[in-house]
C-alpha cells in the first residue's frame, strides 16, 4: 500500500483546508484507513455512510435491498457538505449507526479550524452525473481482492441468517464493489491491499 505517498501528497497540497476522498468497495477497510490519516495529519474524518436515506424512503421506492448502491444516499445532502468542507467552513454532518441502520443528524463535527478531512465512501469517485461533479483536493481509491472482500462480508453479516446474508453480499455489496472498481475515476493515488 502506498500510504506514504498518499501521506506526502495531503502535507504538500496547499491551503488551510484539504479534504481527502477516500473511496473503496464496501469492507475494503476505508474507515480504518480513513482514521489513521487523520490521526497522523490531526485531521477528521467524515463518513459517507451518514447520508444514507432512511429505510422509510428506500422501502417504498423499492430500493431497501440495495440500501449501500449510488441511488440509496441523499446526494444533494452530500455534495453541499463537500463544498462546505472545501471552503473551510465549520460543518456538522450525519454520521450512520450500523447497529440501528440510521443516520443520526448533527451528530459528527469538523470545526473551521481543521486542515486536513478525510471523506470515506464508496462512490466518491463514482463516473456518474451528480458524484462526477463533487471536486476533491486529494483523491485515493482502496483495491482489495474480491476473496478479501467476501470473507470481510461473511464476517460483517454473521448474525444473518445464510439466505439474508447471501443476499446481502452477493445482491448488493458484491456488486457494489465491481461498481467501484470499474465505474470509479482514477485516483490521484490507488492503494492496493492484499
Amino acid at each position: 500500500m502506498n500510504l506514504d505517498a498518499l501521506l506526502a501528497r495531503i502535507e504538500a497540497h496547499p491551503g488551510d483546508r484539504v479534504v481527502v476522498a477516500l473511496a473503496g468497495p464496501p469492507a475494503s477497510g476505508k474507515s480504518t484507513l480513513a482514521e489513521t490519516l487523520a490521526e497522523r495529519t490531526g485531521g477528521a474524518v467524515l463518513p459517507m455512510d451518514g447520508f444514507h436515506l432512511d429505510d422509510r424512503i428506500l422501502g417504498p421506492r423499492g430500493l431497501l435491498p440495495r440500501k449501500g448502491a449510488p441511488e440509496t444516499f441523499d446526494l444533494g445532502g452530500f455534495a453541499r457538505t463537500v463544498a462546505a468542507l472545501r471552503r473551510g467552513e465549520d460543518v456538522y454532518h450525519p454520521i450512520f449507526d450500523r447497529s440501528r441502520e440510521i443516520a443520526i443528524a448533527g451528530a459528527g463535527h469538523v470545526p473551521a479550524a481543521t486542515r486536513v478531512v478525510v471523506v470515506e465512501g464508496n462512490w466518491l469517485l463514482l463516473d456518474a452525473p451528480g458524484w462526477r461533479d463533487i471536486a476533491w483536493d486529494v483523491t485515493a481509491r482502496l483495491e482489495v481482492p474480491d476473496a478479501e472482500l467476501r470473507a470481510r462480508l461473511e464476517e460483517r453479516w454473521a448474525g444473518l441468517t445464510p439466505e439474508a446474508r447471501a443476499a446481502k453480499i452477493d445482491g448488493n455489496d458484491m456488486p457494489n464493489a465491481r461498481l467501484v472498481r470499474e465505474g470509479s475515476r482514477t485516483p490521484d493515488i490507488l492503494l492496493r491491499k492484499g
